[in-house]
């Protein structure tokens, strides 16, 4: 699943870029993950498997697939890797040991997940990010140059892996037999559209009480740890891509207008003409098994890749004006990981069976109303809420057990001049 950026725990000498980021980027992921709220989890990857009625739900698809789908977790990553910078800078410019302050977070941040995963909702992401993050603080002393071929490496590495999935497939096809005639079934139900009685079996699950959810989320939680290493390539890689943004001054807003521009031309611009060209194709082929593990899985990689730092940039271009909406994304982005857990409980109140059991219910398109009062939530309550708080409730949990130690939560009011 997509997922949400990390937030900085210091409450003061926020970079307000980075916070913009985030907040663009946390109401983004929404527009995906909506799909594994509301739908039979193969609904997420192929659209024909669940939820797809008519024009409108076509045009969501192909809209969220072109503007959203992997990027907002590839952005998500990005943020990741220059937090990790800034906090283990600021903890050695304190004296502080940067690899206990480092670990203390991912240990920590591992157990939110966990306890997210389970106990809410099964597309938790941040133990994803705390076991990959774990290992990018090894490169936190590489150069940019040295950040950026490192993740190069790595995402090839990843284009390779998501490469061998359709070729996989058309072996599958070209062999036959059982075993093969297996695997293209277990590619229809994951890939295509599963059996009838595979799409009963989970909207009867997910329309029921709580504790069957409950094991079900136990089991699909120690499944997934298995992800980390089909996915950790390219977290890894555009986590040390956020480390060489930061390295070079771009989400300090250091970068003049002009080179901003050019990346968003660069990155958006070819991305955005790679992309229609994969949604051209596997329109083309009504949606196939093949289309959509050769197209959105495998093809989009290195355009996925370079739409990360022209989203990038055309939310840092935004953020510039430092209006009262890019202060209110900023608010946004501070309370990050307060606004995921959150979009995960009220989206897992509307459509789970223990709370008004609307899963399944709903058309791809209609599931963006919700989408957009959410995002119309976070910017409404951040702002209020930091003009009281020093950090969202969930960042203030996470700095208080990282330090073992409960932090100061409320902003003490200025003493008025007499």
């Amino acid at each position: 699943m997509a997922t949400p950026p990390l937030p900085d725990p210091v409450p003061t000498d926020r970079i307000a870029t980075i916070d913009t980021v985030r907040g663009v980027a946390v109401m983004g992921i929404l527009f995906l993950n909506i799909i594994a709220f509301a739908m039979p989890e193969a609904a997420y990857i192929s659209p024909r498997a669940y939820g797809l009625n008519g024009p409108a739900d076509r045009f969501v698809y192909y809209a969220t697939l072109i503007l959203f789908d992997g990027k907002m977790r590839g952005l998500f990553s990005f943020l990741f890797g220059a937090s990790l910078l800034l906090v283990v800078d600021r903890a050695e410019a304190g004296g502080r040991d940067p690899a206990a302050v480092h670990y203390a977070r991912m240990f920590w941040l591992f157990v939110l997940g966990m306890a997210h995963a389970v106990l809410l909702w099964r597309g938790d992401i941040l133990v994803h990010y705390a076991l990959i993050g774990a290992l990018a603080y090894v490169f936190r002393h590489q150069s940019v140059r040295g950040l950026l071929l490192l993740g190069i490496v790595l995402a090839l590495i990843d284009a390779l892996v998501l490469g061998s999935i359709p070729l996989s497939y058309l072996a599958m096809q070209a062999s036959g037999g059982a075993q093969a005639a297996q695997g293209l079934l277990d590619f229809r139900n994951g890939f295509g559209v599963p059996a009838p009685a595979v799409i009963a079996r989970e909207l009867a699950l997910y329309r029921g009480g709580y504790a069957s959810i409950l094991a079900q989320n136990l089991s699909d939680a120690v499944d997934s740890l298995g992800d980390t290493i089909i996915i950790g390539f390219e977290t890894l890689a555009h986590m040390l891509f956020g480390m060489a943004a930061l390295r070079s001054g771009m989400l300090h807003g250091r970068w003049s207008r002009a080179r901003l521009w050019r990346w968003v031309m660069g990155g958006m611009g070819v991305g955005l003409i790679g992309y229609g060209g994969i949604a051209i194709w596997i329109a083309s082929r009504n949606l196939d098994v093949f289309a959509i593990i050769a197209g959105p899985i495998a093809l989009a990689t290195p355009f996925r890749a370079i739409m990360i730092p022209g989203w990038a940039a055309t939310i840092l271009l935004l953020a510039g004006t430092n209006g009262p909406i890019a202060r209110r994304f900023a608010a946004a982005g501070r309370m990050a990981l307060s606004n995921y857990l959150a979009t995960s409980l009220v989206m897992c109140f509307l459509f789970y069976g223990w709370g008004l059991g609307q899963f399944g219910h709903w058309s791809r398109a209609a599931l963006y109303v919700p989408v957009l009062a959410m995002c119309a939530a976070m910017l409404l309550w951040s702002q209020p809420w930091l003009r009281h708080f020093r950090y969202g409730p969930f960042e203030w949990l996470w700095r208080s057990l990282a330090r073992w130690e409960w932090q100061p939560m409320r902003v003490e009011p200025k003493p008025r001049l007499r």
